[in-house]
């Protein structure tokens, strides 16, 4: 079975890069680093079951081989999932562009700074320098990998079999609507900063867009990936479920559309 490693990086657009930014470091540094430090690149918006998106995540940051986090603009969602990672004592490859400061509380960890510009003379040394620093974190030969191991204490164990209350069930389900909610809070600002970009409307009683404003051909924009257009839209029960899109900087991905974020832009 092939080596998996978690993707712990930057997924919304940040006003300090340009659009697209952390999509071309993900396709152009980080995705062919780990295929040559020997891992498969398993990245959250990548994982296409139907669980909570929240519990993908987890699932995946305790039991994924390895981990890589790009701490670059200090994201709390990235941090947060580094913090779980860490707790369990896990290795993690720290990496962070040239223009973020530190971070206070791993600065003691070591880490690989690559050059925010993505220039083409330095993307190369960057993948030779971020793969060295995967597989020896990976074989532990740089030592510490987490706060665990300073404090001598011993990491948390999880069982084979985790059954889940219907109290997080229901706090889960609160995670998804206040997501939704705060997804058309986004949306709207957008939409607004951008004229051709227009909010599909969906109704928060339901946290779903309403899929059938959407149709094969439909160019569209995503937050992460930028603008792109509609290949297909499959069905499961007469109902939409996923969506594939061929988007000019990201390439093809295919979406869940309860997940997907997608917006319509006019020509």
């Amino acid at each position: 079975m092939d080596r998996e490693c978690f993707i712990i990086m930057p997924i919304s657009d940040n006003g300090d890069y340009d659009l697209g930014h952390f999509e071309r470091v993900y396709e152009f540094i980080i995705k062919p680093s780990v295929l040559k430090a020997g891992f498969v690149p398993v990245r959250a918006d990548e994982i296409k079951q139907t669980n909570y998106i929240v519990l993908d995540i987890v699932k995946r940051l305790i039991s994924c081989e390895m981990a890589i986090c790009d701490l670059s603009s200090r994201n709390p969602n990235v941090l947060y999932e580094l913090g779980i990672r860490q707790a369990f004592n896990l290795p993690v490859a720290l990496i962070k562009d040239d223009k973020t400061d530190r971070v206070f509380d791993i600065q003691g960890f070591r880490y690989y700074e690559y050059n925010s510009s993505l220039r083409v003379d330095e993307v190369d040394k960057d993948i030779n320098h971020i793969t060295e620093n995967i597989i020896s974190t990976f074989e532990k030969k740089d030592g510490l990998n987490s706060l665990i191991e300073i404090l001598g204490v011993t990491s948390p164990l999880l069982d084979k079999k985790i059954e889940i209350s219907q109290d997080t069930t229901l706090i889960l389900q609160a995670i998804g609507d206040l997501n939704q909610k705060i997804l058309k809070i986004e949306n709207t600002s957008i939409a607004k900063s951008n004229p051709r970009i227009v909010e599909i409307p969906y109704d928060l009683n339901k946290p779903e867009f309403n899929y059938f404003d959407f149709k094969t051909g439909d160019k569209v924009y995503h937050q992460r990936f930028g603008e792109g257009e509609i290949s297909n839209i499959s069905f499961i029960n007469d109902e939409p479920a996923k969506v594939s899109v061929v988007f000019k900087l990201a390439g093809h991905k295919e979406l869940l559309l309860r997940y997907a974020k997608l917006m319509k832009v006019n020509e």
